[in-house]
């Protein structure tokens, strides 16, 4: 829905930017699927170069999670759709980086089969989750995704 105000090309393209934080994070619990799946592994091939600088640079996960935070959501001269969509993916990102605690909390009590289920279950999650809120912002709608989009929507004005 784009009850705000009409969004050009441009503003999908940076709304649409932001998931890639949720997405290079959750690529970690994908490592049971690629082995299983080789061929999700090719789709996931472009993300490669971008995984490794991620990955590579210490802290560089924290920098740009604070850097969107600060001078995106924050910024009221950047657009409301732009500014939605960053505020989502950062909080689809703590919802991951909880997904993590947890599992580093309980991952030694559980099961190999157990762990790797849910290690698969956090994967297609926010996988589908990414592909959704990626689609509708190329399409210049609000990802409307439960709870998380309220919450949102309570921080960006």
């Amino acid at each position: 829905m784009t009850w705000r105000g009409s969004t050009t090309a441009q503003d999908r393209i940076f709304a649409c930017l932001p998931y890639l934080l949720p997405l290079l994070d959750v690529s970690k619990y994908g490592v049971f699927l690629f082995r299983q799946f080789p061929p999700l592994a090719i789709i996931f091939a472009p993300f490669v170069p971008l995984l490794q600088i991620y990955q590579g640079i210490p802290f560089f996960g924290l920098i740009i999670f604070l850097a969107l935070f600060l001078l995106v959501v924050r910024n009221n001269s950047i657009s409301h759709f732009i500014r939605f969509n960053t505020m989502q993916a950062i909080l689809l990102d703590i919802v991951l980086i909880l997904c993590a605690l947890i599992l580093s909390i309980l991952g030694s009590t559980l099961g190999g089969f157990i762990l790797e289920t849910l290690y698969n279950m956090i994967f297609l999650g926010f996988l589908a989750s990414f592909i959704y809120a990626v689609i509708q912002s190329a399409m210049g709608r609000y990802a409307e995704i439960p709870t998380i989009s309220d919450a949102v929507y309570m921080q960006v004005r």
